[in-house]
């Protein structure tokens, strides 16, 4: 049985973007290698991988809360046309909760970060979608209702 979240990877090819965004979030750096060799590519399915792997943590989140970026030097990365489809079958977005969705967004907006989306009230939770880094979709969240009973789809006017 799964106990909770740990951490989600993000394949990068600015990693210095990619930490300042996860940055504005709360995530700090925690450490960095370089993964390389037959272990790594047999677990990764990856033939010849070297990447640099750069662990980011959120601060003061209980239990630990991860992001892991890589940036393969070898092979070259591929990039995936349809990152930004949300109607692509597969991944399709982390979400994070927030305390206050007007001030993160007013803080991140203030920082470049660009929303994909309006703000919008859906079961109990106030929700906006954010471009993250190599176009990835980053959601965040404020739960102002308990109850999971809570179905009004409402557009927030900012």
């Amino acid at each position: 049985m799964v106990k909770h979240f740990d951490h989600m990877t993000v394949v990068v090819s600015d990693l210095e973007a990619a930490k300042g965004f996860f940055g504005l979030l709360g995530f700090e750096h925690d450490q960095s290698v370089v993964i390389s060799g037959e272990t790594f590519s047999n677990y990764m399915g990856v033939p010849g991988i070297t990447a640099e792997h750069v662990t980011l943590v959120l601060s003061g989140a209980v239990p630990r809360c991860e992001i892991q970026l890589l940036r393969y030097r070898s092979p070259d990365a591929v990039t995936n046309p349809l990152i930004e489809d949300l109607h692509a079958i597969g991944y399709n977005h982390i979400c994070f909760a927030v305390e206050s969705l007007e001030d993160e967004l007013a803080r991140l907006r203030a920082a470049g970060v660009e929303t994909r989306t309006e703000m919008l009230n859906f079961h109990g939770r106030k929700l906006v979608f954010l471009r993250g880094p190599e176009g990835i979709t980053v959601e965040l969240a404020e739960r102002y209702v308990e109850s999971a009973a809570a179905s009004e789809v409402t557009p927030n006017q900012d």
